[in-house]
């Protein structure tokens, strides 16, 4: 039995990690501001808060506050640190945000760390796939290559797969693997590298077990429906709730690794409980990449909607093309095997989705917060 610190515990995934870590005998201590943009205003309204209540210790408070982290670590023998911002659109207008919570909390707890007594002996971190940026592809003249971030003259004109920064030709996409480039495409991206490198840095001159968990596109029930800046199933299904149409960026064959919430959290656990791993970071998908314009239309047909779907050509400068994890590295080293197919996953996301009340759409707003600066073409 350990004494788990999860910070960022009341969220999307960190809930649901912490009920599977209390149901296996686990303490479980939950740092979280509780963000509005997640949880609304009131924390009484919060399924996601309110599925955790009573079942562990929870602070209401902020990873940029070193007084409530010294709290929360104390006779915490691991962290799981989940908090952060995560919108990547969002993130190129929030810099300073980004950066004080996503990097700037992150110091804070290594901080603490190092300079104080605790009995912390592992950290386990959520980084992102977003640090990859474009990931691996192939190109027929020069093989594995890692292209630089798509060009807005190159995509205004409707040209939206990777070119080879060598011949400019098309590309294929490979599966992404633990030793590609890391070359991130948005402050988001950014942030989440540094806060990988900081920890794996940090905890191994501590002497502290550091797993950097790289997730992809993680989805399923308990994603926030409110939030607007990020998980495009959320998005769309708000959408198709308010009975407004889908706005598919680029041309609808833009892909993701989708991966489903009880995947993330086996794997999480898988991490958090196996002793041989000392320092290392690893994918965390499902090896499947999943086109945005098949996801539009199994969402449609779930909830048997007649809405209309437009693929516009609209794009976000920083988004990427596509992704597909290389997985091989933890099905190794942990034994972690995706059980949730796509299909089986939207199934349960939508039957979820169906329960829970309809909410306002601020979709628009948060399309039109990206036009004012320029990020929205």
């Amino acid at each position: 039995m350990e004494n788990i610190l999860i910070s960022g515990g009341a969220g999307f995934i960190g809930s649901s990690l912490a009920l599977k870590l209390v149901s296996l005998g686990h303490n479980v201590r939950v740092l979280d501001n509780l963000s509005p943009q997640i949880h609304t205003n009131s924390k009484e309204n919060s399924h996601l808060y309110q599925s955790i209540k009573g079942k562990v210790t929870f602070i209401n408070g902020d990873v940029r506050n070193r007084k409530d982290w010294q709290k929360a670590i104390a006779n915490s023998t691991v962290i799981v640190h989940l908090a952060a911002e995560t919108g990547t659109g969002q993130s190129m207008y929030q810099i300073e945000k980004y950066v004080q919570v996503n990097c700037g909390g992150t110091a804070i707890m290594l901080d603490l760390l190092a300079n104080e007594k605790h009995t912390v002996k592992k950290v386990v971190v959520a980084s992102s796939r977003a640090i990859y940026g474009e990931g691996k592809y192939y190109c027929e003249s020069h093989g594995e290559v890692y292209p630089n971030e798509r060009k807005d003259t190159q995509m205004s004109n409707g040209q939206f797969e990777p070119l080879c920064s060598i011949c400019k030709q098309p590309l294929s996409m490979l599966a992404t693997d633990e030793d590609s480039k890391i070359h991130p495409s948005s402050i988001y991206g950014i942030t989440k590298s540094d806060q990988e490198q900081m920890i794996l840095v940090a905890c191994k001159s501590l002497g502290i077990s550091a797993i950097a968990l790289r997730y992809q596109n993680v989805y399923g029930p308990g994603q926030s429906l409110i939030n607007p800046y990020t998980g495009i199933l959320s998005i769309f299904s708000t959408r198709i709730l308010n009975n407004n149409p889908i706005n598919i960026f680029e041309d609808g064959k833009e892909s993701r690794d989708f991966v489903f919430l009880d995947d993330v959290v086996n794997a999480t656990v898988l991490a958090i409980q196996d002793n041989n791993l000392k320092s290392c970071s690893l994918n965390v998908g499902s090896g499947v990449s999943t086109t945005v314009q098949t996801v539009a239309d199994s969402l449609k047909k779930l909830y048997q909607s007649d809405v209309d779907i437009k693929v516009s050509g609209n794009y976000r400068l920083g988004d990427i093309r596509h992704n597909k994890a290389d997985i091989s590295k933890i099905k190794k080293l942990l034994g972690f095997s995706p059980k949730v197919s796509i299909e089986d996953g939207l199934k349960q996301f939508v039957d979820w989705v169906k329960n829970q009340e309809v909410n306002y759409d601020k979709y628009e707003q948060s399309i039109n917060e990206m036009k004012d600066k320029g990020l929205m073409k």
